[in-house]
């Protein structure tokens, strides 16, 4: 990826440019000390200057009013706030009319910034105050007051914090009277400019150091830049959050979000003192010292998949390389080049106006269909279909170019999503809340409508990334998160019951991927690499779990790495300085995934015995358990040295009903609730108490037996053995209360057993008869 610059001959300002701001994906505004505010059109190259400013106002910063929230277009919205020199900062329409102007600061006002919502505006200055108004021009209140000047200021992505610049320091602090400030020490200079993105939470920040930086938004330190030549005097983020810009004397730097630089330019503009992207994100702007206004587009952007290859070239132009027999394709575009996605056998682009759907079997003929709103911020793909997102909702498509469904929740803000935010899966979307970091809705992608009851998944603590399980039924689909404390969580989307039944199978991780075809996940945990062949062991047999997992170094992946796809045995990990490393893993647990979900039993143990690895063997086992298929479970229990297991194996085995083995494989599993249940449920009343009396589940056991009338004495029989065993004396009340008078008789109870058994037995034989007796006439 690089930029493509492009400077006029002459410049159009007479003195320095202070500021730039985009009305449009295709117009600019630009200030300058020769008080004059220009308007810029892309399309035709004119340049025509909007308003002449009064001499005294020598103009410092501009921010456009946001757009839209919510999809809503704003009154408000042709309008900007200049702030300048002479202490005050101005409304100015968009014909450069001046609606306002209002006193803010002594001394020069060195920035303005509306917040997400356009509710109110923050301006910081040379008195070294900090200043929250309304939309009108009313002064809210004094956020900060201190000595030394404040040069750049951004709001948090909530609208709820303010971060500002404070000498070599920079402050969080909250809206709210009395909300903990953060601050640290960022750098070893005087800081020039911060930016506060909203998708990615991440802060950019710049000084006279010489050297840029990235935190996270509780001031950790994520990336700090070689110093530069000269003092750093601009950063500007890209809507999206994957890339930032910075700028400084005869130099443009574009860099990946986590700090690494793509390209670097050496244009010849002075110090750069302002860089503003365009609202799509293809370009930006940058507010040059020697009177110019330089523009940049993103170009060669690069997305692979299997052997595909797909550059962007020029601006409405891609390359499709296949690189096992180098046949290239060029595909052009009416428009420009927004957003693209190469997965499934597809890609996916979206231009300002349309959208295309190519199939990697054709790149002749795409299906192009319009786009409601324009500018798209987020292409999301499965297998099935593909997801959109803008400025005005969610959209799923086919890959027909079909509308599938348009999912819509409370509060819902499009333009703070992403690929750790949302996930897509066959049949379920699930994305982050905004508002309310520990809750994830889910919705049926087919209807766009909440799955189940409709309450989303709330877990204790905040959630930071997101993934959906790509294979298998819609039933047995996996969400996996990872909370701020970076423990790795897994839960089934649907609700069985009351509870969410969310369980802990990772910490310290940092980045994870699904597989494309089969549901193995992999993560990079503090400084070893896993891969989980089988995350499902976690409801089947928890103790198995660190069986079935593989796991090598990773210091070699450095810090901060991100994994970027998963696809066949291929994982790709990015490093922190931007260079991609390829490892492959073992083929067998994909093929082992096969084999299980076509139910072909046999062939995935003449694999496990082809490949002798104990970790095929768990994975195996919990695969086995979980689809009640207890002969192979017990080979593979078997092959890994569970003897215990395999014993209880054959107890179930021996178990006279359906039912009862059902509940025993519950009871394996650790479902004692669906176990005993289910046995209630089936009128099976005996075993239900026995299965408490083993779990020394007594109370529980005691309850069930007055309940229904039925083996009290059993269970004050074990209860008085097992104390006995412990040389115990009975303290419980309710078994005091119901041994009185009760004489303990060790031959009627077993009696009872035996004819409960035999009782049982003959239940399950009228059961199968009719299947019996089907089969016997068949064999006539």
């Amino acid at each position: 990826m690089r930029l493509k610059t492009s400077l006029l001959k002459e410049p159009k300002h007479k003195e320095l440019v202070s500021c730039v701001g985009w009305t449009t994906a295709d117009e600019l505004y630009s200030c300058s000390d020769d008080h004059q505010i220009m308007k810029w059109n892309l399309l035709t190259s004119e340049t025509t200057q909007v308003v002449k400013l009064p001499d005294d106002i020598y103009p410092i910063d501009l921010h456009w009013f946001p757009r839209s929230v919510g999809g809503k277009k704003q009154s408000y919205a042709e309008s900007f706030v200049l702030t300048s020199s002479d202490g005050k900062f101005h409304l100015i329409s968009k014909s450069g009319r001046l609606e306002k102007s209002v006193e803010a600061h002594c001394g020069a006002v060195l920035a303005g910034r509306w917040n997400y919502e356009g509710t109110a505006l923050v301006t910081v200055g040379e008195d070294g105050q900090v200043k929250i108004w309304s939309k009108s021009g009313m002064l809210r209140s004094t956020l900060a007051q201190q000595g030394t000047p404040v040069y750049s200021v951004a709001w948090g992505p909530d609208s709820e914090k303010v971060l500002y610049t404070s000498g070599k320091q920079l402050t969080i602090k909250p809206l709210q009277p009395n909300a903990k400030v953060l601050q640290w020490k960022a750098h070893d200079g005087l800081i020039l400019k911060i930016d506060w993105n909203s998708v990615n939470d991440l802060i950019l920040s710049a000084g006279e150091d010489c050297k840029y930086k990235v935190w996270d938004s509780y001031g950790r330190i994520l990336y700090s830049s070689q110093p530069h030549e000269y003092p750093i005097t601009s950063v500007a983020w890209a809507m999206d959050g994957e890339l930032f810009a910075i700028g400084s004397f005869h130099t443009l730097r574009l860099c990946d979000k986590t700090g690494w630089s793509y390209a670097l330019e050496k244009p010849n503009t002075g110090s750069i003192f302002n860089i503003a992207w365009s609202i799509d994100g293809t370009q930006l702007a940058g507010a040059c010292g020697n009177g110019h206004v330089i523009f940049a587009h993103v170009v060669e952007q690069r997305w692979e998949w299997k052997n595909f290859e797909v550059t962007l070239i020029k601006r409405r132009t891609m390359e499709v390389r296949n690189v096992v027999n180098d046949a290239v394709d060029l595909l052009e575009f009416r428009d420009r080049v927004i957003k693209a996605s190469l997965n499934y056998g597809h890609l996916v682009v979206s231009t300002s106006l349309q959208c295309y759907v190519f199939s990697t079997k054709n790149w002749n003929t795409p299906i192009i269909f319009d786009l409601k709103e324009g500018t798209v911020s987020l292409i999301l793909q499965a297998e099935r279909h593909f997801l959109l997102t803008d400025g005005g909702g969610l959209y799923l498509y086919s890959y027909e170019g079909r509308l599938i469904s348009s999912p819509k929740f409370p509060g819902m803000r499009t333009d703070v999503l992403n690929a750790q935010t949302v996930s897509l899966s066959n049949d379920t979307l699930a994305i982050k809340d905004k508002a309310d970091g520990k809750v994830i809705y889910i919705f049926e992608a087919l209807s766009g409508k909440p799955l189940g009851d409709g309450r989303p998944l709330t877990h204790t603590t905040e959630i930071v990334e997101i993934a959906l399980d790509q294979k298998g039924l819609t039933s047995e689909r996996k969400v996996v998160f990872i909370d701020k404390n970076r423990d790795l969580h897994i839960t089934s989307v649907k609700r069985f019951g009351k509870e969410q039944k969310i369980v802990k199978i990772g910490t310290m991780v940092h980045t994870l991927a699904w597989n494309d075809t089969s549901n193995i996940l992999c993560g990079i945990q503090d400084t070893r690499f896993t891969v989980w062949y089988y995350p499902n062991t976690v409801y089947v047999d928890k103790d198995l779990l660190p069986k079935t997992l593989y796991e090598k170094d990773a210091s070699e992946f450095s810090k901060n790495p991100q994994i970027v796809h998963f696809v066949g045995n291929q994982i790709t990990i990015r490093r922190a300085d931007g260079s991609l490393i390829h490892l492959n893993i073992s083929p067998y647990p994909a093929i082992l995934h096969e084999y299980v979900s076509s139910s072909k039993w046999e062939d995935a143990v003449r694999l496990c015995r082809f490949v002798k690895d104990q970790t095929m063997w768990a994975c195996l086992a919990a695969m086995a358990v979980a689809n009640k298929d207890m002969a192979t479970a017990e080979i593979a229990y078997a092959s890994i040295g569970e003897i215990d297991k395999v014993q209880f194996i054959n107890f179930i085995k021996d178990l006279p009903s359906k039912e009862s083995r059902m509940a025993h494989i519950l009871l394996f599993s650790g479902n004692t609730q669906e176990a005993e249940t289910l046995l209630l449920q089936t009128g099976l009343i005996y075993q239900a108490i026995q299965v408490n009396i083993n779990l020394y589940n007594w109370d529980r056991a005691l309850e069930l037996a007055v309940k229904h009338k039925t083996h009290v004495d059993t269970v004050l029989a074990y209860r008085q053995k097992f104390l006995e065993d412990f040389g115990k004396k009975e303290t419980n009340k309710r078994f005091l209360q119901y041994a009185e008078g009760l004489e303990v008789d060790w031959n009627k109870i077993k009696a009872k057993i035996e004819m409960e058994i035999a009782k049982e037995r003959e239940r399950a034989a009228t059961a199968a008869s009719p299947a019996v007796r089907a089969g016997v006439t068949v064999q006539q």
